[in-house]
């Protein structure tokens, strides 16, 4: 009896073994980004092979809602669509796009850039996905931003887009002039659909936020932006300018008091809180637990939250990436733009596997 029983034990072991081997274990020692370390037990992201080597500086990638996954695949001119085992399934022609996002109606929200009067503007795109029986290449698509009265302002650029659950979207719009009180280029743009999601209009900024505030409330210089994917009008914000918060949750309140948003976590009272803890986040995510992820293109590393602010994870460095711009959560693996490496990674927490 003892003898199957180690039979049993040694094909169990061979079988986790051969798991692993389709993997990529980092060393451990590679996981300290930071003075604080960031491994927490024996749990490691364990990279997924192969890598997808298709693109050029890729600066988002995001999971649909079919799911399919989408590339800006940014310095290639297009926005690519993908299956979840990486099989490109189709491409769209769009200058330097920088973001994507999708609304509930399966259409396409895209920040990229076109040329008009011998000049380079910032744009965002919508491509409705449903009335192309999904075919990307052929799908309708409509221009938004910038309007008439932007086209003499091509030094603002649209550097974010997400959408709420009742496909009203926000844009982060970034640019040099902030003077203006009723129209800085650091802002957070609101947008309704109407007309069964035929019709954008803008309703205009959001209030409360300082285009060039150093503090908290702050949309200056926005990197990302990102919704909670539930009834609510969150917000996740990924700032790149003078700030010393740069990743941070605006909570959205509506009462007879106030209605707008608030920081829903308190500066120094959490790891992600801390003064100075990002140099120059451009992406973020959420997955189902609420635990928060940012992208960290000067540290080179990813960093995983939990809904309180306190990092539980951290990875990265050189060896693994080369400007991380962007990550998506799906079905416990994470996807990352590895930008500088002109690719996209997946990992698995070593506990899921």
């Amino acid at each position: 009896m003892k003898i199957n029983n180690y039979k049993k034990y040694f094909v169990l072991i061979l079988l986790f073994i051969s798991t692993i081997a389709c993997n990529e274990k980092f060393d451990i020692n590679q996981f300290n980004t930071d003075d604080k370390g960031n491994i927490s037990g024996d749990t490691i992201f364990v990279k997924l092979n192969p890598d997808w080597n298709e693109f050029n500086h890729p600066e988002d990638v995001i999971i649909g809602r079919e799911p399919l996954i989408y590339v800006a695949d940014t310095d290639n001119d297009r926005v690519v669509m993908l299956n979840l085992d990486g099989q490109i399934l189709g491409t769209r022609n769009i200058k330097h796009p920088v973001a994507v996002a999708q609304d509930y109606r399966l259409n396409l929200l895209i920040c990229g850039q076109f040329d008009t009067l011998g000049q380079t503007f910032s744009a965002v795109y919508k491509i409705d996905l449903f009335s192309s029986n999904h075919n990307l290449e052929t799908a309708p698509i409509k221009r938004i931003l910038p309007q008439l009265s932007d086209l003499n302002k091509p030094d603002r650029k649209y550097t974010g887009v997400t959408v709420f659950y009742d496909n009203s979207y926000i844009i982060a719009r970034t640019g040099p002039n902030n003077t203006n009180l009723i129209d800085p280029d650091n802002s957070l743009l609101k947008f309704v659909t109407k007309n069964n999601g035929t019709k954008d209009s803008l309703t205009g900024r959001v209030a409360l936020l300082q285009p060039t505030g150093t503090g908290i409330l702050s949309v200056n210089a926005v990197s990302s932006v990102k919704s909670f994917n539930k009834r609510n009008y969150d917000l996740l914000i990924n700032l790149v300018g003078e700030n010393s918060f740069k990743t941070q949750w605006l909570k959205y309140i509506s009462s007879q008091e106030f209605t707008g948003y608030q920081n829903n976590l308190n500066p120094n009272e959490s790891d992600m809180m801390t003064p100075g803890y990002f140099i120059s986040p451009q992406g973020a995510e959420l997955d189902a637990s609420g635990n928060i992820y940012v992208a960290e293109s000067t540290k080179d590393s990813v960093y995983k939250f939990n809904s309180f602010g306190d990092k539980l994870i951290g990875f990265g460095g050189v060896s693994v990436f080369d400007q991380p711009y962007a990550v998506a959560y799906f079905n416990k693996i994470l996807y990352v733009a590895d930008r500088g490496n002109n690719r996209i990674l997946r990992f698995q927490l070593s506990t899921d596997l």
